[in-house]
């Protein structure tokens, strides 16, 4: 299918790929030093944080990915949003946002060398740079796959130009520049999208006449979770509680760099804080515009009188593809211009945030760390200039890989629990622990991260049942790796302990600042009660439990 677009929409199209490269050329004059190239020279205010907080992470996975597993799951797929999410982003702004901030890290492995020592650092930096390439891949998919199915451009052609664009402003730019555009790809996702929602409720016959449509097994979040078997995801509460809601969630949203990057972007304490805390409110309201438009899409495909139907690539239905599809029935000639933008920016933010990530866990915590260690701020400028542009072309491989998997969400979520899941374990541990030992840490992350890819390949290629990991007798893809993320993360917990009693801990002098126990965190003075983190923390809480309930 080829969309016909008018000039209007081509205009629309150009002009954003036109001004993301501006911004990237006249940013580049801020971008000298390597606080400025890799934290935007720590001046932002908690507003501009927690949009790029957010955009950063509205990739592909966010909008392909979560509206194709709507699609699938039903609104299940919501916890991805709200227990999923909004506890660990809080639990990230209260407590682990003073120890990242005040100790003026880089980047998540710079805290676990000051916390543990080198080794456990340039083994996390390697496994998330390992990670985010793969993750970037998909953000390169997701584009061309939007640009081939609805432009007709040719695949390849595709992903090289949209590779080249974000190669481009964030290579002159850095984070300063990445976290601009995250900014008007915010704001261009909400506006560009969020009418395809609303006009495929108008055309279903409204809010009660969708969920009328949809089975019992799509319509619910807990209700129907004390049996694998009679929700689409094949998951009991306990999967989503453990897996989900606290090891994928935590191990995300308070340890992974590409968000944490930008609260350590802000200029002070309190809006470092307020970043994650900002960021909660907009990530509860995106189900309504994901997660509803894969249930208008489920209705729509199962119409006899709609002819809609999602995209199949030989033979295999293409999930992430729903999404795309909508805008193609709803959005006319002028105004399918802006939806492609909107999917293209949040595509490129989740590109660039990813790219900006690995060339600072790069350029800090491999290439100073292990191979040149007494260079100049210049020389590591250049270093992280260099490493975009590599981080760009092993990207373009990993696309090629996301490209053979049915949902782009499915293989999100086992790269988390290779990675994130062991390294919540270990930084939990290291920032209330003191007693926990360099060793215990590095041997703790060894057995997670293999413990958890031995058991992804296992099932794979049928050595042993998803449900011997999922203690069920009915369980999911999407099953398995929260089960698998549960698994990775006690296993490092237990090793990392077990370790610790027989191994020598650091000195506990030199773990003020890095360790609860050991920091002293200075209040905030001066602030009227409902700016206070904590204040807006709870209403952020209350809320979430309102939506809890309403879709119980």
């Amino acid at each position: 299918m080829t969309l016909q677009i008018s000039w209007v929409d081509w205009l629309v199209i150009a002009l954003y790929f036109v001004f993301v490269i501006g911004i990237g050329i006249y940013l580049r004059k801020f971008a000298g030093t390597g606080e400025d190239f890799f934290l935007a020279g720590r001046r932002n205010s908690s507003w501009v944080a927690g949009l790029a907080f957010l955009s950063a992470n509205m990739g592909a996975l966010e909008l392909l990915g979560m509206t194709g597993n709507a699609f699938e799951y039903g609104i299940y797929v919501a916890h991805f949003y709200w227990i999923g999410a909004i506890p660990a982003m809080l639990f990230l702004a209260l407590y682990m946002m003073p120890f990242y901030y005040s100790s003026k890290i880089h980047s998540v492995p710079g805290y676990l060398k000051l916390r543990f020592d080198e080794k456990t650092r340039v083994l996390n930096a390697i496994a998330f740079a390992f990670m985010t390439l793969l993750v970037s891949g998909i953000n390169l998919y997701a584009m061309a796959l939007v640009l081939r199915t609805f432009l007709g451009w040719n695949w390849h052609a595709c992903m090289w130009a949209s590779a080249a664009t974000v190669a481009a402003y964030v290579t002159m730019g850095g984070l300063m520049s990445a976290i601009f555009t995250e900014i008007i790809q915010f704001f261009l996702i909400w506006f560009g999208l969020m009418l395809a929602s609303v006009m495929g409720l108008i055309e279903i016959g409204g809010w009660k006449e969708l969920f009328a449509r949809i089975p019992d097994s799509m319509s619910a979040l807990w209700s129907t979770s004390a049996n694998p078997a009679l929700n689409g995801m094949h998951v009991t509460w306990m999967g989503i509680v453990l897996g989900l809601g606290f090891v994928l969630s935590f191990g995300y949203w308070t340890t992974d760099f590409l968000v944490v990057q930008r609260a350590i972007s802000a200029k002070n304490l309190r809006a470092s804080q307020m970043t994650p805390i900002i960021a909660s409110f907009f990530k509860m309201a995106l189900p309504f515009i994901v997660v509803i438009g894969g249930l208008i899409a489920w209705v729509l495909a199962r119409d006899p009188h709609s002819a809609f139907k999602l995209l199949t690539d030989n033979g295999q239905v293409r999930y992430d593809s729903a999404l795309p599809m909508l805008l193609a029935r709803y959005y006319p000639q002028g105004l399918i211009g802006i939806g492609i933008t909107a999917l293209l920016a949040g595509f490129m933010a989740g590109q660039a945030g990813n790219i900006s990530a690995f060339n600072t866990v790069w350029t800090y915590d491999i290439y100073r760390s292990v191979i040149k260690k007494n260079a100049s701020d210049k020389h590591y400028v250049y270093m992280g200039r260099v490493a975009t542009i590599a981080g760009i072309f092993i990207s373009i491989v990993t696309a090629y890989w996301a490209k053979s998997f049915p949902s782009i969400m499915d293989y999100m979520q086992a790269i988390f629990s290779w990675v994130n899941a062991p390294l919540f374990a270990t930084m939990l541990l290291g920032m209330f622990v003191v007693w926990i030992t360099p060793n215990g840490a590095f041997w703790g992350l060894i057995a997670g991260m293999s413990s958890s890819f031995t058991l992804f390949l296992l099932v794979k290629f049928n050595i042993i049942s998803k449900t011997f990991i999922t203690l069920s007798d009915n369980a999911s893809p999407m099953a398995a790796n929260f089960w698998r993320a549960w698994w990775a993360w006690l296993i490092c917990f237990v090793v990392t302990i077990v370790v610790s009693f027989f191994t020598k801990a650091r000195p506990k002098e030199e773990l003020k600042g890095l360790v609860k126990s050991m920091t002293f965190i200075k209040k905030v003075e001066g602030i009227p009660y409902y700016k206070k983190p904590e204040v807006v923390a709870l209403i952020s809480v209350i809320i979430l439990i309102i939506l809890n309930i309403i879709f119980w």
